[in-house]
């Protein structure tokens, strides 16, 4: 495993090194990491918590690091020492990786000594963001697919190895139900799939000695890329002939691919060419820059595609290539136990963060199943659902319902403990389950691609309760000392 402690920003260790110098690296606090509303995001999928663990759970600083920190010539040799014998100590509470969060949800929360939550931040964010944006993008591009398979083909337009091993990674969570990457179907043990390229068939004299050749490779899995020279006048009729030549040696074809020209058009031909020579079972595979709303549009328009394979803007996020995840501090942690909780105000009131350490909840309709709304509280409220619960807007408080037949359920769970992983990862394909599932159990108008309605993430009056009058004073205190000067 490679050492990845020094993963982090310069002010990281700086800060660290100010809190050791005064004596409050140890000071014990609560953060959250979540991300904020945007118009490109209404939901995300949570993904990158295995990755994150490793990171947190693996800080070594070697010799070589320290060596490198010396001379900077920014921290004296006793943080230097702390630093060589510093390991995560601490307590994560997370999401499981699969399921769909919302803006402002404590997608994880990190309950350690000062100096190692905020060390911590940079790589958490880093590898938690992305995946979680490629979880996300995938996740709406297989939904925009209908029953279609959708496969992952972005490697060489990843930026980068490490985000196209893990971007493949997270675009299976999201739906896909393979990769093209032959290093990350090891590495997760998911399926992997690919065919051909435009230049196996131009290295052949004749197109139809390019198709002979391959299905005498494969026989039994005889995909043909039939867009190189002219689809409807030979590749397709050329497929055609050398599927009659499969079948009448025992073995059935595949199907084709199209990777250029007007696929609604050019998949409805094959369809009726490929049906009337039989071969109805054949599918037809689609890849060149899709992505979820021309997907969309090729389905609105009756296209006869089965199989998508998506690159580019599935594996960078093209439409938004940053999640704008945030880690904020929460509370800290007294001697005696008890919590101060902290904010963080802006003029911008979406940016004003919610104080204390928190529960999350998703409240289920227990009649249908469907997700209701999700509840943030605080850390000591238990929701009774034998009681009706009133919940409500966090900005337009009018806005309120009650709910009598409901369930509760805790989305957080606990990962690490006192710097010990007491969580068992599941295998990806099962991550993948679980987040299908998860999405079914959300009505469509949340998940649509146009003007989704918004879910409700609520607070619980308490917590309510504590932000206002926080708000509050914190104002007041402004307000009152700039009225003395």
């Amino acid at each position: 495993m490679r050492n990845l402690t020094l993963l982090t920003d310069l002010y990281q260790l700086t800060m660290g090194y100010g809190l050791f110098k005064n004596k409050k690296h140890e000071q014990e606090v609560v953060f959250d990491l979540f991300f904020r509303r945007n118009k490109l995001i209404t939901y995300s999928i949570a993904a990158g918590l295995e990755q994150a663990m490793e990171y947190l759970l693996n800080w070594r600083f070697d010799d070589e690091d320290i060596a490198y920190l010396r001379s900077l010539n920014l921290f004296d040799e006793d943080f230097l020492a702390y630093l060589k014998k510093m390991r995560f100590t601490g307590d994560v509470y997370a999401v499981r990786e699969g399921e769909p969060v919302f803006p402002g949800e404590p997608i994880l929360t990190i309950k350690a000594p000062l100096i190692q939550a905020q060390f911590a931040e940079t790589a958490l964010l880093n590898i938690i963001n992305h995946q979680t944006l490629i979880a996300t993008k995938s996740a709406k591009i297989c939904r925009a697919a209908g029953k279609g398979v959708v496969m992952e083909f972005g490697l060489r337009r990843a930026q980068g190895p490490d985000a196209g091993i893990h971007g493949a990674r997270a675009a299976i969570i999201g739906g896909c139900a393979s990769t093209s990457n032959v290093l990350a179907a090891q590495k997760y043990q998911v399926p992997v799939s690919g065919t051909m390229a435009h230049s196996w068939v131009m290295g052949f004299e004749k197109e139809i000695d390019a198709f002979r050749a391959y299905a005498e490779s494969y026989p039994d899995n005889c995909l043909l890329l039939v867009d190189t020279y002219n689809t409807l006048q030979s590749g397709i009729p050329n497929a055609i002939t050398v599927f009659k030549e499969l079948r009448a040696k025992g073995h059935k074809p595949k199907g084709i691919r199209l990777d250029s020209g007007d696929f609604a058009y050019l998949s409805k031909k094959a369809r009726k060419m490929l049906d009337a020579a039989g071969f109805e079972d054949a599918i037809i595979c689609v890849s060149g820059d899709l992505e979820e709303r021309s997907m969309t549009s090729l389905m609105h328009q009756g296209a006869k595609i089965d199989s998508w394979g998506v690159g580019t803007k599935l594996i960078t996020s093209e439409d938004l290539p940053a999640l704008g995840g945030v880690y904020k501090m929460a509370a800290m942690v007294e001697k005696d136990g008890s919590m101060t909780p902290k904010i963080k105000l802006s003029d911008n009131v979406e940016k004003i963060t919610n104080p204390s350490f928190k529960r999350l909840y998703r409240l289920y309709d227990k009649d249908s199943g469907m997700a209701i709304a999700d509840l943030i509280t605080t850390r000591e409220e238990i929701i009774d659902e034998e009681l009706p619960l009133t919940i409500f807007h966090p900005l337009e408080t009018w806005k309120r319902i009650t709910m009598e037949n409901f369930c509760a359920e805790e989305l957080q769970h606990t990962i690490v403990k006192a710097g010990k992983l007491v969580y068992e990862f599941p295998a990806l394909m099962d991550v993948q389950a679980f987040s299908k599932k998860r999405l079914a159990s959300f009505w469509e108008e949340y998940l649509r691609l146009d003007m989704p309605q918004i879910y409700k993430v609520d607070l619980s009056q308490k917590l309510l309760n504590l932000k206002t009058k926080m708000i509050a004073s914190i104002r007041g205190e402004q307000e009152g000392g700039e009225h003395v000067k």
